[in-house]
């Protein structure tokens, strides 16, 4: 198994360059054996960008069509793979597909997702643990791909990601999986 014992920066480029003065979308991923840590940080002129207001932490879908932060995980040398989104209201998901977005179904191993949130006036920060034991992944390797949606004040979405493979924005994109835990 590799394990990170270091934290690995990431930064998030948008598909569109005309977002790229909007905020910067940036963070940091850590594996200590069981657990995956990831933070993420959201800064710049905050104003601008929509921020689901926090309320009690859901289970909900389609959290992508607002301001949401997302990483998916895939077992290495295989197709299978989970999403998670995280929104700044709290509310969350976790999807698992057995292979390019095919017979995604909810991934009922968490029945809860806590993670912490820090808004101030031009930063935005959420740091989730994952105890990778849930998942039956906590021995094996792992690919990461790491994204987030970003919804401006006109209610436009832009997508981040550490790269974009494909003429479309496309998060499950099997290239995307580009970190190696």
């Amino acid at each position: 198994m590799v394990s990170l014992v270091e934290k690995t920066k990431f930064n998030l480029i948008p598909f569109d360059p005309n977002y790229l003065d909007l905020v910067g979308v940036s963070g940091e991923i850590f594996r200590n054996n069981n657990y995956l840590n990831i933070q993420y940080l959201m800064s710049g002129d905050l104003l601008k960008v929509i921020i689901p207001g926090s309320k009690r932490s859901l289970r909900k879908y389609d959290l992508w069509e607002h301001t949401c932060f997302e990483f998916f995980l895939r077992l290495r040398n295989t197709t299978k793979y989970w999403e998670f989104n995280l929104s700044p209201s709290g509310d969350w998901n976790i999807f698992r597909f057995d292979n390019y977005r095919e017979n995604i179904a909810e991934e009922m191993a968490f029945d809860s997702l806590f993670f912490n949130l820090a808004l101030e006036k031009n930063t935005l920060q959420l740091d989730l643990i994952i105890d990778l034991n849930k998942l039956n992944i906590a021995k094996k390797d792992l690919d990461l791909a790491i994204s987030t949606v970003v919804e401006n004040r006109n209610k436009k979405l832009s997508y981040w990601a550490l790269i974009h493979p494909a003429t479309e924005a496309d998060f499950h994109h099997q290239d995307s999986f580009i970190i190696n835990i």
